[in-house]
């Protein structure tokens, strides 16, 4: 059976991801990815999660809590462009679940240009053979815009440094939702 996309983004990050790693959840959200990302580096790694919204990071620490993953993670409030600010080098995997809070204010989406500038730091501070798993949701005007900023950002990247992958259904209503896999190859 074919994977949905945030399965297939998931299962891509932990072919990767070994206990001890430095990970970053790009958009805490709910935190759903960063409870599989700090299941994945164990209490002996560390998962930085980023999020603008108190809501969102709350019902991270509250979700991680319930599991007893909340030890490894540091939440950040903060956008993720400023993941330099926190995290300097020797990260091996990175989730950006781009769009709007589920559940939440729609008005509140990530940003083409803060997208954008994550995604170029998290590069430069990954560990070749990291990957970089994103999820875009063209199916609303601000998702459409950020979509396509980082489909051209991505097919612009060097084919020796970055191989990058799209799985997505072609076959779905609605400008379904994609992911793109960045593997990162060589030291840029």
């Amino acid at each position: 059976m074919l994977l949905n996309i945030i399965p297939f983004v998931h299962l891509s990050l932990q072919e990767v991801i070994q206990a001890g790693d430095v990970v970053i959840d790009a958009t805490a959200g709910n935190g759903h990815d960063t409870a599989f990302l700090a299941r994945q580096v164990g209490t002996n790694g560390r998962v930085f999660a980023f999020d603008l919204q108190h809501e969102a990071l709350a019902n991270t620490h509250q979700l991680l809590c319930r599991q007893q993953l909340d030890t490894q993670v540091s939440l950040i409030h903060a956008s993720h462009a400023e993941v330099a600010q926190y995290v300097s080098a020797g990260v091996r995997a990175a989730i950006f679940n781009c769009g709007y809070l589920p559940g939440a204010d729609k008005k509140f989406t990530t940003t083409a240009a803060s997208t954008l500038a994550a995604l170029q730091s998290v590069l430069a501070i990954m560990l070749a053979g990291g990957r970089i798993g994103v999820v875009l949701y063209p199916g609303h005007e601000a998702g459409r815009i950020e979509t396509k900023a980082v489909l051209d950002w991505a097919a612009q990247l060097s084919q020796q440094q970055v191989a990058v992958l799209r799985y997505g259904f072609i076959n779905r209503v609605h400008q379904a939702p994609f992911a793109l896999i960045l593997e990162k190859l060589l030291w840029s």
